[in-house]
């Protein structure tokens, strides 16, 4: 199946029109989306954290606090094209600890516009159910977007854009990303604080599985299971090089995540620029040594910083949130993560 490709917003927006994120201006207009050589970062960053005890929070007040935190300025995202992707998996309105909560992406789209974002797109490629839409509007994000005229995409029918694996860390010698990405300036993964079956804990890096379209990698990304889940997260962010990250943490999921775990209350809104550092300072506040996680051990000082002196922390300590995620000790990847 070959998706249509995006055409300009009509004067009069339909909920059709915005599930089918008929809103976006044509991907070939900007050019091929370049893929740089990877440079090895600084190995210190900067993540903020900021407290939220309910979605019923200011969000978009709370998020525009950590980019002043953070540096990121009208100057920076005027003009800007950014890329929202939530985490989206099986879920309904009442099970908040499954998906990115509809607010926190509503509460993203808002920070960036109010800092002169050129426009705002979410898109999801979700790796359980080959049908996007139905997860959309049963998370109750469908609503939010279709209210606040976001569009939104589903990357997994996308036509692909075939790029050299810049992280080498699997035996994939090539990526395909979505042809959405030739007209993104920013790419912004908003996760979910979660721990993971497979992976230990699911958070901002590994959330860019969904950026990998299904119709070539498979459900539940197959191909991407196959060549190791932990080398493919890096691969994955060493090649698209996202440019920001914003973790859900206000209810998060612990235990046998990322579907059958049981709501956790964190109180957080975890960010950053570097994925890797944002990473390691949810799991510190998931009470998870993040040393100990295959991915993050493999990023640490060529991703971004994973030690915590090198990580400067902003907003809220991580010792006054930090909150024991339950562990399932008989699931390899969470075994002896807890952090003492």
């Amino acid at each position: 199946m070959t998706p249509s490709d995006p055409i300009a917003a009509p004067h009069v927006w339909t909920r059709r029109q915005v599930l089918s994120g008929l809103a976006v201006a044509a991907a070939g207009a900007a050019g091929l989306w370049g893929f740089r050589e990877w440079q090895k970062p600084t190995l210190t960053a900067e993540t903020f954290i900021g407290a939220a005890a309910s979605y019923d929070r200011d969000l978009s007040d709370v998020m525009s606090r950590g980019f002043r935190e953070l540096g990121v300025t009208s100057d920076e995202i005027k003009g800007k094209r950014i890329l929202l992707k939530p985490n989206l998996v099986e879920t309904s309105e009442q099970a908040t600890h499954i998906n990115t909560h509809p607010l926190v992406v509503r509460a993203a789209a808002e920070a960036f516009l109010r800092l002169g974002a050129q426009r705002v797109v979410v898109a999801e490629g979700p790796g359980h159910r080959r049908d996007t839409l139905a997860v959309l509007e049963e998370s109750g994000l469908e609503s939010v977007l279709y209210e606040d005229r976001i569009p939104f995409l589903d990357i997994n029918y996308m036509e692909g854009i075939v790029v050299p694996n810049a992280g080498g860390r699997s035996p994939l010698r090539s990526l395909t990303f979505p042809a959405l990405l030739r007209d993104t300036d920013w790419i912004v993964s908003v996760a979910k604080l979660k721990t993971h079956h497979w992976a230990g804990v699911t958070l901002s890096m590994k959330n860019l599985f969904g950026l990998m379209p299904g119709r070539y990698y498979g459900w539940p990304k197959n191909a991407l299971h196959v060549a190791g889940i932990q080398e493919c997260i890096v691969d994955i962010v060493a090649t698209a090089k996202p440019h920001f990250a914003i973790i859900d943490g206000i209810v998060g999921m612990e235990g046998d995540g990322p579907i059958m775990g049981t709501p956790r209350e964190a109180g957080v809104l975890i960010m950053g620029r570097n994925c890797t550092a944002v990473d390691a300072t949810a799991a510190r506040v998931m009470q998870i040594n993040p040393h100990r996680v295959e991915y993050l051990k493999e990023a640490e000082d060529w991703l971004g910083p994973v030690t915590e002196s090198r990580i400067m922390q902003r907003g809220e300590a991580i010792l006054s949130v930090q909150k024991p995620f339950e562990l399932v000790e008989a699931i390899p990847s969470q075994a002896g993560l807890r952090l003492s």
